[in-house]
């Protein structure tokens, strides 16, 4: 494992140590690890947009909006490929929460979600996508292949 100095401010040094602890970090460095994931994983999906990648997808819609379940639903058919998942919470009397888990390439990914998310009446859309490498493993008991996603790092 390698080791490095880190210089900054007193007052960036104080603002970073509040929020790691806040969020239950016991050490400094595995704050410092997660930022540069998350750093690696941004500079790849900017680099990289037809590399494969695992994603969730959840946006907040008023189901009274004329149309506008069936045309969400319509695109979730139209890409049914990317959908590993979806999950829908009535959230009171007029919205409703929906939580879908996609796999894909980030291009495809990407293009869906806006889709989803750009719909009259979708509100509070949200994109979080994760790199994945795919790797392509046949099993014994079973002559079709799988596809199983790690994580990029």
């Amino acid at each position: 494992m390698e080791r490095f100095t880190i210089s900054m401010d007193d007052q960036l040094f104080e603002q970073f140590d509040t929020v790691a602890q806040a969020r239950g970090y016991v050490n400094r460095s595995e704050a410092i690890r997660d930022l540069v994931r998350e750093y690696l994983e941004n500079a790849r999906l900017q680099k990289d947009n037809k590399g494969y990648c695992i994603a969730t997808l959840s946006y907040i819609f008023n189901h009274h909006e004329r149309d506008l379940a069936s045309q969400v639903t319509s695109a979730h058919h139209h890409h049914h490929d990317l959908t590993l998942s979806s999950m829908h919470v009535h959230m009171d009397h007029d919205n409703c929460l929906e939580v879908v888990i996609l796999r894909g390439t980030v291009q495809d990914v990407r293009k869906f979600a806006n889709q989803v998310i750009a719909t009259n009446g979708v509100r509070h859309g949200k994109l979080h996508i994760v790199p994945i490498d795919l790797v392509q493993e046949s099993h014994a008991h079973s002559s079709v292949p799988h596809i199983h996603g790690t994580p990029m790092t």
